[in-house]
């Protein structure tokens, strides 16, 4: 009760501070960000270590979109208040759904998850993953699917989503003592923040995600990283993964934006590969450090490379 009274209020603040925008012409981009808002799920590639980085090269513009939109961590840090979100994972979108449109009740089932965790551990964990090889997993309904994604995250090794060929979760158990399976407050405020916004949320390929966009838009582009061995990257986010053929064609997507003056930043591995397709672009090195690999002497620093036309 003491945490939706709290939203109650900041909603209510909210709207006093777009109303301040509107008498006084100030952009929204100029006030102050939520500081509550941050990525729900711990997703393979994620980019908090690189937000900055990333930020202080997107200029503003109108339409803020990402055709991979993973964990979130750059939106939720820029904030737009129009924005276009994407990616092929349908379970993950699934989440961002749920979280706007129903967050009381994927906070009550996450409760229930919390509890069974709390008291059978592993067990529970294993029923939970085993689900989605039952032929009644197609009929669960969005809000179980979110709550599972959710624990399955908070819970397995590392905070890995992997799929194997059959499109079917196989992360282990992760052993955490006190997993952080019900957090209420960051669920909240990016339930908020998606229904004050308009960001529109999409689920499929990521060309389509580029379709129509106006001149001013600005897209950041983070596909699944090229591997730069046969071992070191990971691209098993959705059945089938994300190959070469793949990585082409993004490319031709990014000469397409180039060549209609739109601006966009993409993140990949710092391999011959990649700086061979965007050869001609502007290509900038940075150092990242990743913490999920199943292996700990695999974790640490990176380097990656952010490419724009």
């Amino acid at each position: 009760m003491i945490v939706k009274r709290m939203f109650v209020t900041l909603y209510y603040i909210r709207c006093l501070s777009i109303a301040i925008v509107y008498r006084t012409g100030r952009r929204y981009d100029s006030l102050r960000k939520n500081k509550l808002l941050k990525p729900v799920l711990k997703w393979v590639g994620g980019k908090r270590q690189l937000v900055d980085e990333i930020e202080k090269r997107l200029p503003k513009g109108g339409l803020y979109v990402e055709p991979f939109v993973g964990g979130g961590a750059i939106l939720l840090n820029r904030q737009p208040q129009l924005a276009r979100i994407n990616d092929f994972n349908d379970e993950l979108i699934n989440v961002y759904k749920v979280i706007k449109d129903n967050p009381d009740k994927l906070l009550s089932v996450l409760k229930i998850h919390e509890k069974k965790n709390e008291e059978q551990g592993s067990e529970w964990y294993y029923e939970v993953r085993s689900r989605d090889r039952e032929p009644e997993f197609k009929n669960m309904n969005d809000v179980d699917r979110a709550a599972r994604i959710i624990y399955l995250n908070k819970t397995c090794f590392n905070g890995m989503f992997r799929v194997n060929s059959a499109g079917q979760l196989n992360v282990p158990y992760g052993r955490y003592k006190h997993p952080n399976i019900v957090n209420e407050i960051g669920i909240r405020a990016l339930s908020n923040y998606l229904n004050e916004s308009k960001i529109e949320i999409m689920c499929g390929d990521f060309a389509d995600a580029l379709i129509g966009l106006p001149k001013d838009a600005i897209v950041y582009l983070d596909p699944p990283y090229m591997p730069i061995n046969e071992t070191s990257s990971f691209t098993g986010y959705t059945q089938g993964g994300f190959g070469y053929d793949e990585q082409v064609r993004l490319r031709d997507e990014c000469v397409k934006l180039r060549e209609a003056g739109i601006f966009f930043l993409e993140s990949n591995s710092d391999c011959p590969e990649i700086r061979d397709l965007y050869d001609g672009f502007k290509i900038e090195t940075v150092s990242a450090k990743r913490s999920i690999n199943s292996r700990g002497d695999r974790r640490g620093a990176v380097k990656e490379v952010l490419i724009s036309g």
